[in-house]
């Protein structure tokens, strides 16, 4: 069995290689550009060099030829479209590469699995950011919440939503879409409120910023899942019993407000007494999802899914990656 993941050298894209790697015996076949850094699948390097079971194709999901070219090289049998702009803030900043990478790209790549791959059973990753600002009667959001985005990278990711589906309808694809809310844990960019506080803390820890954390919008409402979960549940999307054209809310059990979540990474710190917290105004976004609370019931009846991983361990394993990454490399990090 091949499986493709596109975003492999993401967080989530290198966890789901890590546990495909573990957990199966298919090749795992990873799409790269050339200039994507290769950080967080360095653990995949000696079996990349030699060839076993781990491989690397260069494409560029704007560029159709190239990924022509990788889909009909590959023929995958199991396809994790994981790639995307997924910053929201930095959608606000460059919104048409947002929407050209996220909608074009996955219209691209179905394209391009429909013309050379069609029986792949493909996994087209949305976000529960498509949902936005939902009233609190809403809560907890169910699959047939009203999309009301919040961002360039929301709208973005309504499109990648609408244009897996409507694959899997018009040309009888095995494909399903999922919303996953907010996951973390190592490797998470340092561009999302809970890493870059893990982040400015290590890097205060170690002595090499004033031991002040900046944020942004600390109201808002999150549940929270580890990484690791979030990948055994696309594993088993679409390995128990996959129905194409199906969606779903996919999520962790523990939620609270990005000010909690600030507080626990504080009180883990070594120098939890000497940090301050200061609101810096780049970091608010212009408009906030600040409810993002799923109903998970549908993925869990269908697959028996559950979350395993403590809200404590996400935080503090988040925190000591990033120690880990101040450590090697001196501190050279800009605090964003």
């Amino acid at each position: 069995m091949k499986a493709f993941i596109t975003g492999i050298t993401g967080m989530v894209g290198s966890h789901l290689a890590d546990y495909l790697l573990e957990n199966t015996d298919w090749e795992i076949h990873g799409l790269i550009r050339w200039r994507s850094p290769l950080d967080n699948i360095e653990n995949l390097v000696k079996n990349i060099n030699i060839r076993d079971r781990v491989f690397l194709h260069y494409g560029d999901l704007r560029d159709p030829q190239s990924i022509n070219k990788v889909v009909s090289d590959i023929v995958p049998d199991y396809t994790f479209h994981l790639a995307a702009q997924s910053y929201p803030k930095t959608s606000f900043d460059a919104p048409l590469d947002t929407y050209e990478t996220n909608i074009s790209g996955t219209s691209t790549l179905l394209e391009a699995l429909k013309t050379y791959s069609k029986n792949s059973c493909i996994h087209v990753c949305a976000s529960s950011e498509v949902f936005g600002r939902v009233p609190k009667e809403k809560i907890p959001i169910n699959e047939e919440c009203s999309f009301h985005p919040a961002s360039p990278y929301a709208i973005s990711k309504v499109g990648t939503d609408l244009v897996g589906r409507f694959y899997a309808e018009a040309y009888d694809m095995k494909i399903m879409t999922t919303r996953m809310f907010t996951h973390t844990g190592p490797r998470r960019g340092d561009v999302f409120a809970e890493s870059t506080f893990a982040k400015q803390i290590a890097l205060a820890e170690a002595g090499h910023i004033e031991p002040i954390i900046k944020v942004g919008n600390l109201k808002s409402m999150r549940t929270i899942a580890d990484v690791r979960d979030a990948v055994r549940a696309y594993y088993m999307l679409v390995t128990i019993n996959p129905k194409a054209g199906e969606y779903y809310n996919i999520g962790g059990s523990y939620s609270c407000e990005i000010e909690k979540l600030l507080n626990d990474l504080i009180n883990i710190s070594t120098i939890k007494d000497k940090l301050i917290i200061e609101v810096d105004p780049e970091r608010l976004r212009p408009i906030d999802a600040d409810l993002q609370v799923p109903d998970t019931s549908k993925f869990k009846m269908h697959t028996g899914w559950e979350p395993t991983i403590p809200y404590e361990k996400t935080i503090s394993d988040l925190l000591n990656y990033w120690r880990d990454q101040v450590a090697k490399n001196n501190g050279s990090y800009l605090t964003r």
